[in-house]
């Protein structure tokens, strides 16, 4: 990856993100370490190679906590052991996520349960985990990883693309709620980012060309574009945003 923008104040700045081992996460982190930020990631397997990959390629090491994120327990204990080590935490980067494909009338009120606790309860716990600390700063950044999928009505994934929906009312509600406090909560909504899972998955030829299609940008999603958008919200640069849904998809959407 490249740094196409730096961002002075996120030098030092202590960042906490879920799933920053892997896919788009671990892209998060290596961009938050070249700002010179103090990165602790979670994640369910193990990310030790990746780590050390990390200080090799950027100069600095993440602290990894293997955690599944569905343990709210284990999440927030996490949260606290980062902020003991890196301090009070400056941003948080609610990232990981599972969008497992499922029919509508084959969903158990198992599996339900389940993607809420992935999807949305612990993007909650993990916000509910930061904020006392922020609001004794007086300052902080919260961003939320939805999905343009919600906005678009896809189908073939139902309990996801409600989870994501809720996370875009969620982010609402605690940024009225602790703006007063000078914390920040934005949601970020990808479109298709070309990750080596969604290669390996889903990207077929035809499937691209007819998304390619609604794109009003001629050109495929990187994660770079991900990168720079989540700095960017994560920055001071973007002090008077909040509460707000930032669509990064290449204008498949539209809002306003």
């Amino acid at each position: 990856m490249s740094k196409t923008a730096t961002f002075h104040d996120l030098a030092g700045a202590s960042v906490f993100i879920t799933g920053g081992g892997s896919g788009i996460g671990a892209s998060l982190t290596e961009g938050f370490l070249r700002q010179g930020a103090k990165v602790a990631f979670v994640g369910r397997s193990d990310a030790s190679g990746f780590v050390d990959q990390m200080e090799r390629d950027t100069g600095q090491r993440p602290l990894f906590i293997q955690c599944d994120i569905t343990d709210t327990a284990a999440l927030q204990a996490a949260i606290a052991q980062s902020a003991q080590a890196n301090g009070t935490i400056d941003v948080l980067v609610n990232n990981a996520a599972n969008d497992q494909r499922h029919e509508t009338l084959e969903v158990t009120e198992e599996f339900w349960d389940w993607m809420q606790a992935i999807n949305l309860k612990a993007y909650f716990f993990a916000c509910q985990a930061v904020l006392p600390g922020m609001k004794a700063a007086g300052t902080g950044s919260i961003i939320n990883f939805s999905s343009i999928s919600y906005m678009m009505g896809n189908a073939g994934y139902p309990a996801y693309v409600s989870a994501n929906a809720g996370i875009t009312g969620m982010t609402r509600g605690l940024a009225r709620e602790f703006g007063p406090d000078g914390i920040r909560v934005n949601a970020l909504a990808p479109g298709w980012v070309l990750t080596d899972k969604q290669l390996e998955k889903w990207a077929t030829p035809e499937a691209l060309s007819a998304h390619l299609e609604r794109q009003c940008l001629k050109d495929h999603l990187k994660p770079q574009d991900i990168i720079d958008a989540v700095l960017f919200l994560a920055s001071g640069t973007s002090r008077m945003m909040t509460g707000q849904t930032m669509a990064v998809d290449g204008g498949v959407v539209v809002s306003g």
